[in-house]
């Protein structure tokens, strides 16, 4: 079952370049790995404080994957202090 999410992420006042430096950098891995089908990082143009992952990935495997990876470890272990708030959706192909 594919799954795909939408992760939402808010910059701390000042952080934004750093947030998308740490974003940034998951987007070339994060596509080379086994079992993604999608992922990319956008910057809202109205709202540079503002980002959103997009992911699918083939299965719940592929995901566990994604998340041992050395690249999500940097990333997780890094974007706190640079985040405001982070939410996500998990999202249905409905075609």
């Amino acid at each position: 079952m594919t799954i795909t999410k939408r992760v939402t992420f808010i910059a701390k006042e000042g952080d934004e370049e750093k947030m998308k430096e740490l974003l940034s950098a998951m987007v070339v891995p994060s596509q080379a790995e086994d079992g993604c089908i999608f992922y990319e990082i956008f910057q809202y143009e109205g709202n540079r404080r503002k980002f959103m992952a997009y992911e699918s990935w083939r299965d719940e495997a592929a995901l566990d994957g994604h998340k041992a990876s050395a690249h999500y470890a940097i990333y997780k272990s890094s974007y706190e202090p640079f985040c405001e708030k982070k939410y996500s959706d998990e999202l249905e192909v409905l075609g």
